[in-house]
Order: C-alpha cells, then structure tokens, then sequence
C-alpha cells in the first residue's frame, strides 16, 4: 500500500477535516442509523456518518425528531459503530443529543454526552443552537467530548418555528445566526451544520469560521453536505424537498423484489430443489 492509500484509508478526525477546509476539500456527510447501512457508507468512503435523531422520523414513524430518547440514539449508534469497524473504519460517526438530554443544563448535557461517548466508540456529538447554548458547548469540549453545532432550521426546536420554511432570510436573523456560528467556534466547536438557510449567508458564515460548515439546503458554498441517506436512495416516497438530490429508486425496486417473492412463494416456485437441503 502506497502512502497516499494509507492517508487516505486513515480514521477521519476533528483535525482532519479542519485540514480538508483549510486545503479547500469539501466534506462528505450521511446519516445512517444501522450496522448495514454504516458498513455501506464507510466502504463506499463517507467522510462523516451522523447518526441522526432523524431515526426519530425515519425509523419510528414519528412527525418530529422530539420523541427519541438517549438510550435510542445509543442503540442506534452501537449498531453504526460495529458497522464502521467492520469495514475501513474511516468514517468519522457523530451522534446526535435529543431534545432534552442538554437544555437544562450543561452538568445534565455532559452526563448525557458522556454517557452516548461511554456506551460506544463514536468520534462526537451534535448539538442545536448558538449563543444559548455556549456555556454547555464550552463546558462538554472541556470534558474532552468534541461538539458540532447546528444553525439555521432547527428540528428540535419545530414547535417554536411552526413551519419548516427558510430561516434568516430576515436581515436581523441572518446577524444573529452569523454571531451564533461565531460564539459556537469560539466555545469549542470542531464544526456546525448550517440547515436550510440562504446560500449567500452560508458562503458569508463559513468565510467568517475557521471550522468546517456542512450545510443541508444552504447552498454549495459550505465546506461540506449531509443528508439523510434515505433520502438520496429514494426509500421515502413522500419526502421531497428541493434540496435533496435522489441518487437511486430503491423504493421500487425493493417493492418489486418483494412482490416477485410474494408470487415465487405463492406459486411453490420457491423455494427451488437446489435452495433446499
């Protein structure tokens, strides 16, 4: 194995992608909330795995990301871990804090994200919010726990927005949200998603931080991109906002491999003689 393949199979740190937006390569970010998947997505050479509370959407069936638990997101997490080693172990995986488990305090959200670091090897967590959550931001990286940040639309925070739309496209929205990204780094963040904001403000955001920006509908001047790999694999027929790009039709085709089984069984053509013992 040559130098440059060594580099490249090496575990994805904090400290690398600070490099790879220093050199100007962008950052490449998935969800995943499964051993299968993340094997997939580490072999196929995802920078970042995020395991999302978005499981709270795609897995449960539920509206919101709100009702997901700790323990969920660590069950979830443990199966994306093995996943990763199982393969390249590449993949940084960074896991997501449920609503709840940091806004009462910051000895409330260190215990939480200790306790998601404890139960599996993950890389980090994923918090929402700015400036109201600085000192828990400072007082997790302080426990040695790295911390990325998420600005813009907000899902925890639904019930306060009431709709899904845009956010900062408003002058003074779009100040406090660069001020947010600014606190967020300067409280220890190694990174900050920036979620359906205008791209304009995007490119400002992330000329003005030294940590990676890795938007979600904010336009292609982030440092990097994630979306829910469900979405780009086209499982979820209902979901379909602008800013995702579906990359397979795996709805249908699973479908149609399903009922073609449903009729091979109902017909006795399967099982076959060889596919028996």
């Amino acid at each position: 194995m040559n130098k440059n393949s060594q580099q490249k199979a090496a575990h994805v740190t904090t400290r690398r992608l600070y490099d790879m937006k220093q050199n100007g390569e962008k950052i490449s970010v998935l969800t995943a909330y499964d051993y299968t998947m993340a094997r997939i997505l580490d072999r196929a050479g995802i920078d970042v795995i995020l395991v999302g509370d978005s499981a709270s959407n795609v897995f449960s069936g539920h509206n919101t990301t709100l009702p997901i638990t700790v323990d969920e997101m660590i069950y979830h997490a443990k199966g994306v871990v093995r996943g990763v080693q199982a393969e390249s172990s590449r993949a940084m995986v960074v896991v997501d804090l449920p609503f709840m488990s940091y806004q009462l305090s910051a000895e409330d959200a260190l215990r939480n994200a200790g306790k998601i670091m404890k139960e599996h090897e993950c890389d980090a967590v994923k918090m929402e919010g700015g400036r109201t959550i600085a000192d828990t931001v400072r007082r997790i990286t302080d426990a040695g726990i790295p911390v990325m940040g998420h600005l813009g639309l907000m899902p925890q925070s639904i019930y306060k927005y009431g709709s899904y739309k845009v956010r900062a496209e408003d002058p003074a929205e779009a100040e406090e949200l660069l001020e947010d990204a600014v606190t967020l780094e300067r409280s220890g963040a190694f990174a900050v998603v920036l979620e359906k904001i205008p791209a304009g403000l995007a490119l400002e955001i992330s000329r003005s931080l030294s940590i990676p920006t890795i938007g979600i509908g904010a336009g292609a001047d982030c440092d990097g991109q994630v979306l829910v790999v469900n979405d780009i694999l086209g499982l979820n027929r209902e979901f379909h906002p602008r800013f995702v790009r579906q990359y397979a039709d795996l709805n249908t085709i699973i479908e149609q491999a399903v009922r073609q089984y449903v009729d091979d069984v109902r017909s006795g053509g399967f099982p076959s003689v060889d596919e028996s013992y």
